[in-house]
Protein backbone atom coordinates (compact mmCIF):
# COMPACT_ATOMS: atom_id res chain seq x y z
CA UNK A 1 0.00 0.00 0.00
CA UNK A 2 1.24 3.46 -0.90
CA UNK A 3 0.03 6.87 0.27
CA UNK A 4 -1.03 7.64 -3.30
CA UNK A 5 -3.06 4.49 -3.98
CA UNK A 6 -4.48 1.98 -1.49
CA UNK A 7 -3.93 -1.68 -2.27
CA UNK A 8 -7.66 -2.39 -2.76
CA UNK A 9 -7.79 0.09 -5.66
CA UNK A 10 -6.54 -0.98 -9.09
CA UNK A 11 -5.73 1.54 -11.81
CA UNK A 12 -4.27 0.37 -15.13
CA UNK A 13 -3.59 3.36 -17.32
CA UNK A 14 -4.09 3.52 -21.05
CA UNK A 15 -3.71 6.44 -23.43
CA UNK A 16 -7.00 6.24 -25.34
CA UNK A 17 -9.81 8.68 -24.37
CA UNK A 18 -11.78 6.06 -22.44
CA UNK A 19 -11.95 5.07 -18.77
CA UNK A 20 -13.63 1.77 -17.87
CA UNK A 21 -14.87 1.57 -14.29
CA UNK A 22 -15.65 -1.78 -12.65
CA UNK A 23 -16.79 -0.84 -9.14
CA UNK A 24 -18.62 -3.97 -7.99
CA UNK A 25 -16.54 -7.01 -8.99
CA UNK A 26 -14.53 -7.00 -5.76
CA UNK A 27 -15.13 -9.58 -3.03
CA UNK A 28 -12.59 -8.67 -0.32
CA UNK A 29 -14.21 -8.06 3.08
CA UNK A 30 -11.05 -6.70 4.73
CA UNK A 31 -11.30 -6.20 8.50
CA UNK A 32 -15.11 -6.19 8.39
CA UNK A 33 -15.61 -9.91 7.71
CA UNK A 34 -16.39 -10.83 11.33
CA UNK A 35 -19.26 -8.32 11.40
CA UNK A 36 -21.13 -9.97 8.56
CA UNK A 37 -23.70 -12.66 9.25
CA UNK A 38 -22.26 -14.83 6.47
CA UNK A 39 -19.27 -14.08 4.22
CA UNK A 40 -21.06 -15.73 1.29
CA UNK A 41 -24.01 -13.37 1.68
CA UNK A 42 -21.61 -10.43 1.88
CA UNK A 43 -20.19 -11.45 -1.52
CA UNK A 44 -23.39 -12.74 -3.12
CA UNK A 45 -24.28 -9.57 -5.06
CA UNK A 46 -20.86 -8.93 -6.57
CA UNK A 47 -20.62 -8.27 -10.31
CA UNK A 48 -18.97 -11.64 -10.67
CA UNK A 49 -16.10 -12.23 -13.12
CA UNK A 50 -16.40 -8.84 -14.83
CA UNK A 51 -12.67 -8.18 -14.66
CA UNK A 52 -12.21 -11.46 -16.58
CA UNK A 53 -15.02 -10.73 -19.05
CA UNK A 54 -13.57 -7.31 -19.88
CA UNK A 55 -10.10 -8.66 -20.59
CA UNK A 56 -9.94 -6.64 -23.82
CA UNK A 57 -9.87 -3.21 -22.15
CA UNK A 58 -6.08 -2.86 -22.11
CA UNK A 59 -5.59 -3.89 -25.77
CA UNK A 60 -8.01 -1.11 -26.74
CA UNK A 61 -5.79 1.40 -24.96
CA UNK A 62 -8.47 2.23 -22.38
CA UNK A 63 -7.79 2.93 -18.72
CA UNK A 64 -9.22 0.47 -16.20
CA UNK A 65 -10.25 1.51 -12.67
CA UNK A 66 -11.63 -1.16 -10.37
CA UNK A 67 -11.79 -2.12 -6.72
CA UNK A 68 -11.23 -5.49 -5.08
CA UNK A 69 -13.46 -4.32 -2.20
CA UNK A 70 -16.88 -5.92 -1.70
CA UNK A 71 -19.82 -3.60 -2.33
CA UNK A 72 -21.21 -4.80 1.01
CA UNK A 73 -18.59 -2.67 2.77
CA UNK A 74 -19.59 0.44 0.84
CA UNK A 75 -21.21 0.90 -2.55
CA UNK A 76 -19.17 3.39 -4.55
CA UNK A 77 -22.02 3.68 -7.09
CA UNK A 78 -24.57 5.17 -4.66
CA UNK A 79 -25.33 8.78 -3.80
CA UNK A 80 -22.91 9.58 -0.95
CA UNK A 81 -25.66 11.55 0.81
CA UNK A 82 -27.64 8.33 1.19
CA UNK A 83 -30.49 9.49 -1.06
CA UNK A 84 -32.04 6.78 -3.25
CA UNK A 85 -31.11 6.83 -6.92
CA UNK A 86 -34.35 5.05 -7.75
CA UNK A 87 -37.17 6.51 -5.63
CA UNK A 88 -40.12 4.17 -5.41
CA UNK A 89 -38.03 1.08 -6.15
CA UNK A 90 -36.38 -1.31 -3.74
CA UNK A 91 -32.62 -0.86 -3.77
CA UNK A 92 -29.59 -1.16 -1.50
CA UNK A 93 -27.99 1.68 0.40
CA UNK A 94 -24.61 3.41 0.38
CA UNK A 95 -23.63 0.90 3.06
CA UNK A 96 -26.04 -1.97 2.40
CA UNK A 97 -27.95 -3.49 5.29
CA UNK A 98 -29.32 -6.38 3.19
CA UNK A 99 -28.59 -8.37 0.06
CA UNK A 100 -30.57 -7.74 -3.13
CA UNK A 101 -32.92 -10.48 -1.93
CA UNK A 102 -33.49 -8.76 1.42
CA UNK A 103 -31.36 -11.03 3.60
CA UNK A 104 -29.70 -9.22 6.55
CA UNK A 105 -25.99 -8.73 5.99
CA UNK A 106 -24.82 -8.00 9.53
CA UNK A 107 -24.78 -9.87 12.79
CA UNK A 108 -27.02 -8.40 15.48
CA UNK A 109 -25.45 -5.24 16.85
CA UNK A 110 -22.65 -5.18 14.28
CA UNK A 111 -24.13 -2.82 11.65
CA UNK A 112 -22.06 0.33 11.19
CA UNK A 113 -23.34 3.50 12.86
CA UNK A 114 -23.20 6.98 11.32
CA UNK A 115 -19.57 7.42 12.30
CA UNK A 116 -18.68 4.05 10.81
CA UNK A 117 -20.40 4.89 7.54
CA UNK A 118 -18.61 8.25 7.39
CA UNK A 119 -15.30 6.46 7.95
CA UNK A 120 -15.99 3.99 5.13
CA UNK A 121 -16.89 6.84 2.82
CA UNK A 122 -13.61 8.61 3.60
CA UNK A 123 -11.48 5.47 3.33
CA UNK A 124 -13.06 3.80 0.29
CA UNK A 125 -15.73 5.81 -1.52
CA UNK A 126 -13.78 9.06 -1.80
CA UNK A 127 -10.54 7.46 -3.08
CA UNK A 128 -12.41 5.51 -5.78
CA UNK A 129 -14.05 8.65 -7.10
CA UNK A 130 -10.80 10.58 -6.80
CA UNK A 131 -9.12 7.93 -8.95
CA UNK A 132 -11.81 8.22 -11.63
CA UNK A 133 -11.59 11.99 -11.55
CA UNK A 134 -7.79 11.94 -11.83
CA UNK A 135 -7.87 9.69 -14.89
CA UNK A 136 -10.52 11.81 -16.59
CA UNK A 137 -8.53 14.98 -15.90
CA UNK A 138 -5.34 13.32 -17.20
CA UNK A 139 -6.99 12.30 -20.46
CA UNK A 140 -8.81 15.61 -20.90
CA UNK A 141 -5.42 17.27 -21.07
CA UNK A 142 -4.88 15.38 -24.33
CA UNK A 143 -8.37 15.01 -25.77
CA UNK A 144 -11.28 17.36 -26.35
CA UNK A 145 -13.69 14.61 -25.30
CA UNK A 146 -13.30 11.54 -23.11
CA UNK A 147 -15.71 8.81 -22.10
CA UNK A 148 -16.38 6.93 -18.88
CA UNK A 149 -17.91 3.46 -19.24
CA UNK A 150 -19.25 2.05 -15.97
CA UNK A 151 -19.44 -1.76 -16.21
CA UNK A 152 -21.88 -3.82 -14.15
CA UNK A 153 -23.66 -7.16 -14.08
CA UNK A 154 -26.55 -8.56 -12.09
CA UNK A 155 -28.58 -11.74 -11.81
CA UNK A 156 -31.29 -11.71 -14.43
CA UNK A 157 -34.15 -12.38 -11.99
CA UNK A 158 -34.36 -10.65 -8.60
CA UNK A 159 -38.07 -10.23 -7.72
CA UNK A 160 -37.39 -7.80 -4.89
CA UNK A 161 -35.71 -5.35 -7.28
CA UNK A 162 -37.61 -5.76 -10.54
CA UNK A 163 -40.34 -7.76 -12.23
CA UNK A 164 -39.59 -10.61 -14.59
CA UNK A 165 -36.29 -11.05 -16.38
CA UNK A 166 -33.94 -8.19 -17.20
CA UNK A 167 -32.78 -7.70 -20.78
CA UNK A 168 -29.28 -8.97 -21.46
CA UNK A 169 -28.01 -5.42 -22.06
CA UNK A 170 -29.31 -2.46 -20.03
CA UNK A 171 -27.76 0.82 -21.12
CA UNK A 172 -28.01 3.73 -18.68
CA UNK A 173 -27.51 7.35 -19.71
CA UNK A 174 -29.37 9.10 -16.88
CA UNK A 175 -32.28 9.60 -19.28
CA UNK A 176 -29.96 11.11 -21.89
CA UNK A 177 -28.24 13.58 -19.58
CA UNK A 178 -24.90 11.83 -19.05
CA UNK A 179 -23.86 11.55 -22.70
CA UNK A 180 -24.51 13.09 -26.09
CA UNK A 181 -27.28 11.75 -28.36
CA UNK A 182 -24.67 10.67 -30.91
CA UNK A 183 -22.72 8.57 -28.42
CA UNK A 184 -25.92 7.03 -27.05
CA UNK A 185 -26.99 6.08 -30.58
CA UNK A 186 -23.56 4.61 -31.35
CA UNK A 187 -23.71 2.38 -28.27
CA UNK A 188 -27.29 1.35 -29.00
CA UNK A 189 -26.34 0.36 -32.54
CA UNK A 190 -23.40 -1.73 -31.30
CA UNK A 191 -25.64 -3.51 -28.81
CA UNK A 192 -28.41 -4.03 -31.37
CA UNK A 193 -25.97 -5.87 -33.63
CA UNK A 194 -25.84 -8.66 -31.03
CA UNK A 195 -29.49 -9.59 -31.53
CA UNK A 196 -29.82 -9.98 -27.75
CA UNK A 197 -32.51 -8.33 -25.65
CA UNK A 198 -31.71 -4.75 -24.72
CA UNK A 199 -33.12 -1.58 -23.19
CA UNK A 200 -31.95 2.00 -22.74
CA UNK A 201 -32.73 3.86 -19.52
CA UNK A 202 -35.04 1.15 -18.24
CA UNK A 203 -34.90 -0.12 -14.66
CA UNK A 204 -31.24 0.92 -14.44
CA UNK A 205 -30.68 4.43 -15.79
CA UNK A 206 -27.16 4.74 -14.39
CA UNK A 207 -25.85 4.94 -10.86
CA UNK A 208 -23.99 7.66 -9.05
CA UNK A 209 -20.81 7.25 -11.11
CA UNK A 210 -22.62 7.88 -14.39
CA UNK A 211 -24.64 10.73 -12.93
CA UNK A 212 -21.74 12.40 -11.13
CA UNK A 213 -19.25 12.34 -14.01
CA UNK A 214 -21.40 12.54 -17.12
CA UNK A 215 -21.18 16.11 -18.43
CA UNK A 216 -21.19 16.00 -22.23
CA UNK A 217 -21.23 19.80 -22.52
CA UNK A 218 -17.90 19.76 -20.67
CA UNK A 219 -16.37 17.01 -22.79
CA UNK A 220 -17.04 14.05 -20.47
CA UNK A 221 -19.41 11.37 -21.77
CA UNK A 222 -20.60 8.70 -19.32
CA UNK A 223 -22.72 5.57 -19.71
CA UNK A 224 -23.48 2.56 -17.58
CA UNK A 225 -23.88 -0.97 -18.91
CA UNK A 226 -25.79 -3.41 -16.71
CA UNK A 227 -25.33 -6.91 -18.05
CA UNK A 228 -27.57 -9.86 -17.19
CA UNK A 229 -25.29 -12.53 -15.76
CA UNK A 230 -26.85 -15.14 -18.04
CA UNK A 231 -24.94 -13.48 -20.87
CA UNK A 232 -21.70 -15.06 -19.69
CA UNK A 233 -22.46 -17.63 -16.96
CA UNK A 234 -25.08 -20.18 -15.94
CA UNK A 235 -27.49 -18.65 -13.44
CA UNK A 236 -29.04 -20.99 -10.86
CA UNK A 237 -32.75 -20.65 -10.12
CA UNK A 238 -31.90 -20.14 -6.45
CA UNK A 239 -28.37 -18.98 -5.64
CA UNK A 240 -26.72 -20.96 -2.86
CA UNK A 241 -23.16 -21.42 -1.61
CA UNK A 242 -22.81 -24.61 -3.65
CA UNK A 243 -23.87 -23.07 -6.99
CA UNK A 244 -23.08 -19.35 -6.84
CA UNK A 245 -21.02 -17.78 -8.20
CA UNK A 246 -20.81 -19.91 -11.32
CA UNK A 247 -17.69 -19.96 -13.49
CA UNK A 248 -17.66 -18.11 -16.78
CA UNK A 249 -19.35 -20.12 -19.50
CA UNK A 250 -17.06 -19.45 -22.44
CA UNK A 251 -19.70 -20.38 -25.03
CA UNK A 252 -21.99 -17.69 -23.64
CA UNK A 253 -19.19 -15.25 -22.92
CA UNK A 254 -17.63 -15.20 -26.39
CA UNK A 255 -20.47 -13.40 -28.23
CA UNK A 256 -21.10 -11.16 -25.21
CA UNK A 257 -17.46 -10.15 -25.04
CA UNK A 258 -17.49 -9.46 -28.78
CA UNK A 259 -20.51 -7.17 -28.39
CA UNK A 260 -18.96 -5.33 -25.46
CA UNK A 261 -15.78 -4.82 -27.45
CA UNK A 262 -17.84 -3.34 -30.31
CA UNK A 263 -19.49 -1.03 -27.77
CA UNK A 264 -16.17 0.27 -26.50
CA UNK A 265 -14.83 0.61 -30.03
CA UNK A 266 -17.94 2.63 -30.96
CA UNK A 267 -17.39 4.89 -27.97
CA UNK A 268 -13.75 5.42 -28.89
CA UNK A 269 -14.70 6.20 -32.48
CA UNK A 270 -17.26 8.72 -31.29
CA UNK A 271 -15.12 10.62 -28.76
CA UNK A 272 -11.90 10.33 -30.75
CA UNK A 273 -13.43 11.31 -34.08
Amino acid sequence: MTPERPDWLVVKRGEAPLVVSIPHAGVDLLRFEAAFADPWLARKDADWRLDELYDFVAPLGATLVRTVLSRSIIDVNRDPSGASLYPGHATTELVPATTFDGEPLYRTGRSPDAAGIASRRRLYFDPYHAALRAEIVRLRQRYKRVALFDAHSIRSRIPRLFDGELPVFSLGTNSGRSCSPALREAVEAAVASSGASRVTDGRFKGGWITRAFGAPAEGVEAVQMELGCRAYMQEPERPAPDNWPAPIDQERAAPTRATLRRVLEAILSEVGG
